[in-house]
């Protein structure tokens, strides 16, 4: 009975630490095509009767608010209005909130359109979508994951819970990339995939995420060498005020982050990450190795004048996992076996410029640096069959500027440029692969020094009030293989009215062969270049100023994609998801074509009230031909996906979030149960590549959030449930090469996540 007591006493005086404590919101209000700051703008803070203008310097600011969540109104007239919510003010801190707000054509400019919560995908308004750092922090089943949390949208194939990969209208990992604040990060994953954006643990820290715009096709030409996506992260500035230091403890580790200004001209923000289950489990628990990696990033920002900016960016990961011969016996791994580890970074100076009312130009610098060490035996022979010391740098230069030439008529243009000097050292051994052919060592040990660059140009043009057309052109040329390309693009959206639109987006889409795989051999150099069609209608429609649908049928035709003449039922960009590598191969031609075509449908509510959600459903084929011309199902094929998402908050100190995935059982290629039993390794048989399918999957993961507010600090607690009722979702069969049988890997079973976050 005392402790039911306290617990209540307890209760009553955080609450009431929470009535008294105050915070405060601060920012700057620009506009989206000049970053001119707009002076005037009128902003209220729903629900309540405050409201504020910008000054002369586009600045506002609101002091002492009550802690809590709120959603605030920017409007201006000629302009587009913008809704942010999710805006939290904590106890004793300034929350910084920068606005951006795109001007109306001329026609519209006494005007105010209610399309505000959606402002940021209404720039971009095919195959994009748009999350802010509070939707990705508390989305269930992501762990503050970037990637997990598109795990909702209908444009992405499920595979296996243990990965967050990116697999987009039938594009592999390899075919996707990521841009922080203007500067290109590959992988943002601890245990990188070479030559691809897969991995099994996300590094970025969300706490410094503005928002994300993740593109699912027809993305502009600003940005090339990649075939399916492009993801755009903002991270936000730190505290410009005062020192404000954070502790988190959840699945990702135990980690910390600082942040505060630089005298009165900039700001920083930096924080580490440690894994801490080697501290809290032994190998039985964790499948027979304890994954040990860190991390850190930051960001400093100089403001040297009204019309000049510079942010420096940094992030690093380093990871370990070993995995002895004993213990992959003992847990049933018993294909391979070994160690990987690595260290990640990426440094990187941007440099904004302001054209007085004219524009801006973005000019980035940066140097990415990745380190394998990679070490692999087959159980069953204890024979090396992958090593891997390799080391690939790359310094890239990247410029992009954006002209205003009148009301109607914008145009931005650019360049690209990187030059890679890498050392190349691995070795694969003699083995035997799922034709039953035996395959031969392959030893690399070269250096190899390239440049790669490209231009581009859009033009975007608004033809009349209601419609707008977007077109540019890209030219790409890579000096390793000699290959040109020309990639043109074009746009065109009809506003129907201020709250439906009708857009179609057509294009070319190209991406080189990995180094990895070009370095296999000088012929290779002499493939054509990967390229992808993408064309795709889509229909949006606000249902209500807070709910909006978007429906999107897509064809994306790819051509010249490399094939092996020795395993001609092998699609190889699917084969690093495959195999968690790129394997070794002797002859290449580049006569591989793929196709995927579906429509998608989505329905996304923001949060206005206290309930915010999104339900999505998407059909898809996709399907790859062989070297011998035959048609299969590529690996990703799921056919269809719904994904069920939402969340209530019922008031400033409680959420209660849930997400339901279900989706088509993936395609695979059953064994030759003879062949294999003869061979004690598994063989596929060759009549039914691909034609085969799991058993559909679905997941239920919940999270609960509960704020506790206290004078000059916070704390937030949650729990997090993953695959909630213990579905048995298989991930793949395998071939047990120690028991000789064919055996099962299942996904996640049932995982309960417990996270703490205090800023003080």
């Amino acid at each position: 009975m005392k402790k039911i007591v306290a617990l209540i006493l307890l209760l009553f005086i955080n609450n009431l630490v929470a009535m008294q404590a105050k915070g405060s919101l601060k920012g700057t209000v620009i506009d989206l095509e000049t970053k001119q700051s707009l002076i005037g703008v009128n902003i209220i803070i729903q629900n309540t009767s405050i409201g504020e203008t910008t000054n002369l310097n586009g600045e506002y600011s609101f002091l002492n608010l009550e802690v809590g969540t709120y959603t605030l109104e920017f409007s201006y007239i000629g302009y587009d209005k913008v809704t942010k919510t999710d805006v939290i003010i904590r106890p004793g801190k300034s929350t910084y909130l920068n606005i951006e707000m795109k001007p109306l054509p001329v026609e519209m400019k006494d005007v105010v359109v209610s399309s505000g919560y959606f402002s940021e995908t209404k720039i971009k308004p095919i195959s994009a979508v748009n999350f802010s750092s509070e939707e990705i922090r508390r989305a269930p089943g992501s762990a503050g994951d970037v990637s997990r949390i598109m795990y909702g949208l209908p444009s992405l194939a499920k595979v296996n819970d243990s990965r967050n990969s990116l697999i987009v209208r039938g594009g592999s990992p390899i075919e996707n990339t990521f841009f922080i604040d203007n500067i290109e990060v590959p992988n943002i994953n601890h245990y990188p995939v070479e030559g691809s954006s897969d991995g099994p643990i996300g590094i970025l820290n969300v706490d410094f995420i503005d928002d994300v715009t993740f593109y699912t096709g027809g993305f502009s030409p600003a940005y090339g060498d990649r075939l399916s996506s492009i993801m755009e992260i903002d991270y936000r500035e730190g505290n410009a005020d005062a020192f404000s230091p954070q502790l988190n403890l959840n699945m990702g580790g135990l980690g910390g982050a600082l942040e505060g200004p630089i005298s009165d001209f900039g700001n920083y923000m930096f924080s580490v990450n440690l894994s801490y289950l080697d501290l809290i489990a032994d190998k039985a628990e964790t499948g027979g190795a304890i994954p040990r990696y860190q991390d850190a990033q930051g960001k400093a920002t100089f403001n040297i004048d009204e019309n000049n900016k510079l942010t420096f960016l940094e992030i690093f990961s380093r990871d370990e996992i070993n995995l002895d011969y004993e213990d992959a016996l003992e847990t049933d791994l018993t294909v391979v076996y070994g160690s990987t580890n690595g260290v990640m970074n990426v440094s990187g100076l941007n440099w904004q410029h302001l054209w007085g009312k004219g524009g801006y130009s973005n000019t980035s610098l940066s140097h990415t640096f990745f380190d394998y060490d990679r070490d692999y035996y087959e159980t069953k022979s204890q024979k090396q069959i992958f090593y891997n010391q390799s080391k690939e740098q790359a310094f890239t230069l990247r410029n992009v500027n954006y002209f205003k030439l009148n009301k109607c008529n914008n145009i931005e243009f650019g360049f690209e440029g990187k030059y890679y000097f890498t050392n190349f050292t691995y070795k694969y051994g003699e083995r035997q692969d799922h034709y039953g052919n035996i395959m031969p060592g392959l030893v690399v040990g070269k250096d190899f020094n390239s440049l790669k660059a490209g231009l581009f140009a859009i033009h975007h043009l608004q033809l009349t009030d209601k419609l707008r057309l977007d077109y540019g052109l890209r030219a790409d040329v890579f000096e390793a293989t000699d290959n040109f390309t020309i990639s043109p693009r074009v746009t065109l959206t009809y506003d129907f009215t201020p709250t439906t639109s009708l857009t179609f987006s057509s294009g070319v889409f190209r991406q080189e062969i990995p180094n990895h795989i070009l370095t296999q051999n000088d012929s290779f150099a002499e493939l054509n270049t990967p390229m992808s069609t993408h064309n795709i209608l889509g229909l949006s429609h606000l249902l209500t100023e807070t709910t909006r649908l978007t429906v999107e049928g897509y064809y994306k035709y790819y051509r010249y994609f490399p094939v092996d003449p020795s395993q001609p039922s092998v699609f190889i960009f699917d084969e690093a998801t495959m195999e968690g590598i790129f394997l070794q191969h002797n002859d290449l031609t580049d006569d591989g074509e793929a196709y995927a075509a579906g429509i998608e449908v989505m329905v996304q509510k923001k949060l206005a009230e206290d309930f915010y959600g999104m339900i999505s459903g998407s059909y898809s084929r996709t399907r790859y031909k062989d070297y011998n011309g035959d048609w299969h199902n590529r690996i990703y094929d799921n056919r269809f996906n719904f994904n069920l998402e939402g969340g209530y908050l019922p008031n400033d100190e409680w959420e209660f979030k849930v997400r339901w995935v279900y989706a088509g059982g993936a395609p695979y290629t059953p064994f030759d149960v003879e062949a294999s039993t003869e061979s004690s390794r598994g063989i596929w048989d060759l009549c039914k590549i691909n034609s085969m399918r799991l058993p559909d999957y679905h997941s239920l993961n919940i999270r609960i959030d509960k704020r506790f507010y206290f004078t000059n600090s916070n704390l937030i607690v949650y729990l997090s449930v993953w695959n909630a009722y213990g579905r048995d979702n298989i991930a793949q069969y395998v071939w047990d090469e120690v028991k000789n049988k064919q055996s099962e890997q299942k996904q996640w079973s049932t995982l309960p996540v417990i996270g703490i976050e205090y800023e003080f």
